[in-house]
């Protein structure tokens, strides 16, 4: 009750007990719990009023006022503060109580304001009044709450789909849309839209504890997935979940997901959805209707709230979004290659023996290594596959790689007709060409030990003896074969004439 009703009605009561009950001013001043002075006071100005019982008992406390004290309540009665506005204005960064006090006293210098402690305790007994999810004094783009929803919503195939919900801790500014699922991947991906929807980042995102999420629920030190920590990375924020069993830390996501599954998903409770995409479309048809609906006991909506409060302290979106990604732990092969989903990708070649990190995307596969991307390749589903770039192999396996089945064919042609085929007949031995490199390289040995004249000989001879390996030339001229001298037309056989041989005549 305001301090001047009090007062004013004591006063009556003075001298109620004075002029009616005839009683002392000891016993007055022990009945009503003031000092024999205040009494006196009073009596005093009562009878320099020329008040009497009679005359008193007529009068209201306004009419008794203005006899007694020559003022209207009126002109004596308390300024009161806009406590909706302080509400507000207290959940912007850095405004306190007493900023607020002494813009409300400066506001109405002259008129009668409340000191500081009454102030204080007036705006305590006003947020009593408030629905509870008003009462958490959140700072201004500082939290962004989300959960999901334990109303579902019907599909056409028999299924059904997630509603997942965000709320500003400040404003309540609400973004929902339908999922699938409640997997890690459905998790990540709403909230990259719910920050799209915002056009911003927080400071902070409080999940609850999901296992989608929260790898270890500690009370103090949960540990969150790898996957989550890229998410948060990429946005720079830092994601919080609350502690368990304390439902006060995400107080105004359970009041979100309340708002949307009475305001909302209570609406469709009767539609059946033809799937997912149009759980969503629904629920983003109806979204404006629960954001600009006007606060019961507050000014505003929370759209108006988004709008003077959240979304100026706000920190821009990267230019480019979220991209799901999960993380490998591999260590690179003596290859310079690491094995992820049965493809290798190549990496430094410093980097062999060492374990490193693979960021795998829809699209990519990145190598990490303490923090930083060594490699990146364009992801394959080729399994036994293998990627490499030339700039990731040694000096000495980049020159090998040089060596292409036309350049040793070309090398061979150089030599000599034999040569290129015998280079050919070596490369088609095998199902990969690759695999008659080295054979091709070892007759390049040969040419530079020998020459290139007795390795055509050589070839020349191999090929006439249908001899189709590296070996068999080395033999060659190893063996010198190739230096004899050999007809290159062979002598026409003549049978030898002999008693028991018998000439085609004795078979007509």
């Amino acid at each position: 009750m305001p301090q001047q009703r009090i007062n004013i009605r004591m006063i009556k009561d003075i001298l109620r007990l004075k002029y009616s009950a005839k009683l002392s001013h000891e016993a007055i001043a022990r009945s009503l719990g003031i000092s024999k002075g205040v009494v006196a006071k009073y009596l005093g100005m009562a009878g320099a009023a020329r008040l009497d019982w009679a005359a008193v008992a007529e009068l209201d406390e306004a009419g008794l006022e203005r006899r007694l004290l020559g003022r209207s309540s009126a002109e004596t009665a308390v300024i009161q503060p806009d406590f909706p506005r302080v509400h507000i204005e207290l959940r912007r960064k850095g405004v306190t109580l007493m900023l607020l006090w002494q813009e409300y006293r400066a506001a109405h210098e002259g008129r009668r304001t409340w000191a500081y402690t009454q102030f204080c305790e007036h705006y305590k007994t006003f947020t009593k009044r408030l629905k509870r999810s008003m009462r958490q004094h959140r700072r201004a783009g500082e939290k962004l709450f989300i959960d999901y929803a334990g109303s579902t919503l019907a599909l056409a195939d028999g299924s059904r789909a997630q509603v997942f919900v965000a709320a500003m801790g400040a404003s309540s500014y609400t973004f929902a849309c339908a999922t699938t699922d409640q997997s890690m991947r459905s998790w990540l991906a709403a909230m990259a839209r719910a920050l799209a929807f915002y056009g911003g980042v927080p400071q902070l995102i409080v999940p609850d504890n999901p296992r989608a999420l929260v790898s270890n629920a500690c009370r103090y030190e949960p540990q969150i997935n790898e996957t989550v920590r890229d998410f948060a990375r990429h946005y720079g924020v830092s994601i919080l979940p609350a502690r368990p069993y304390s439902p006060q830390d995400k107080a105004s996501a359970e009041s979100a997901v309340q708002v949307v599954t009475r305001w909302i998903v209570a609406r469709l409770r009767h539609q059946v959805l033809a799937d997912v995409h149009a759980a969503d479309a629904a629920l983003s048809a109806l979204l404006p209707s629960l954001n600009e609906r006007p606060f019961q006991k507050l000014d505003g909506s929370r759209a108006s709230l988004f709008a003077a409060l959240d979304s100026p302290a706000l920190t821009s979106l990267p230019a480019q979004p979220w991209q799901w990604a999960i993380f490998r732990t591999v260590k690179a092969h003596i290859d310079y290659h690491v094995e992820v989903e049965r493809h290798r990708y190549s990496v430094p070649h410093a980097l062999v023996g060492l374990e490193l990190q693979v960021r795998i995307t829809d699209a990519l596969v990145e190598v990490l290594y303490r923090g930083q991307r060594v490699a990146c390749h364009v992801r394959s589903s080729q399994r036994g596959g293998l990627t490499t770039r030339d700039e990731h192999m040694p000096a000495a396996h980049r020159a090998h790689k040089q060596w292409t089945p036309e350049r040793l064919i070309h090398w061979g042609q150089g030599i000599g007709a034999n040569t290129g085929q015998f280079v050919v007949q070596l490369l088609h031995r095998f199902r990969h060409p690759e695999h008659g490199y080295r054979s091709c390289l070892g007759l390049l040995s040969l040419a530079k030990h020998y020459g290139p004249q007795r390795l055509e000989a050589a070839c020349t001879l191999a090929l006439e003896l249908h001899a189709g390996h590296y070996r068999h030339v080395r033999e060659i001229l190893f063996n010198g074969r190739d230096l004899i001298a050999r007809s290159h037309s062979a002598p026409e056989w003549v049978a030898p004439a002999h008693e028991n041989l018998r000439g085609a005549a004795n078979y007509q």
